[in-house]
């Protein structure tokens, strides 16, 4: 090893007491995203979209939950089962940017908008923003579903135990009143965040 410290390999312990101090964000804000994915290799897709999120400017990733495989909600019948995850980050871009980070990384990965709730190879959903409320046409928070979809509730509970949808009470609460049927978690896959 060099003495020289310009050359030296920072530990992984400095490197996340780095990171968890988010001192590469000014002032930043919670928020939390659901990813799905049912078209093509759909854990090769929700991993690419991790990435993609997390080397966004203005974007830490703080906590990613366990996938989980759930059937379709709504839209076309007979479509493949998705893969579903969900996102904490901070972050210092508004809202609006966020959704267009979120629209962009689903168009880099070839996601087709002509049916509503269609078969997508990815979804990304802000589905809360530090505890902003807002409905304006391009994006609701929180989401306006959220708190009736298990198979958001399930890994969000996964990823933040203590999260909570304004208006609508506790992640825990909420998974509890609607119950955890059609929702599997798969321990044999798992998503990670970039080295």
């Amino acid at each position: 090893m060099s003495s020289d410290p310009t050359t030296s390999p920072v530990s992984a312990e400095v490197e996340r007491q780095v990171d968890a101090a988010d001192s590469t964000l000014h002032n930043p804000r919670r928020a939390v995203l659901a990813l799905g994915s049912n078209l093509g290799n759909r854990l090769e897709t929700l991993q690419g979209a991790v990435d993609a999120l997390e080397d966004t400017p203005g974007v830490r990733i703080k906590s990613v939950s366990a996938v989980y495989e759930t059937e379709s909600v709504g839209g076309p019948e007979g479509q493949r089962s998705f893969l579903n995850a969900v996102l904490v980050l901070r972050t210092t871009l508004p809202p609006s940017s966020l959704l267009e980070r979120a629209n962009a990384v689903e168009d880099a990965f070839g996601r087709v908008r002509d049916v509503r709730w269609g078969p997508r190879t990815l979804d990304v959903d802000i589905i809360e923003y530090e505890g902003v409320v807002q409905d304006a046409p391009e994006l609701t928070l929180p989401h306006p579903r959220a708190h009736e979809r298990a198979f958001v509730l399930a890994p969000w509970l996964d990823a933040d135990p203590a999260g909570e949808i304004p208006g609508h009470g506790t992640v825990a609460e909420l998974l509890a009143a609607v119950g955890e049927a059609g929702v599997l978690r798969r321990e044999d896959l798992a998503l990670h965040l970039p080295e």
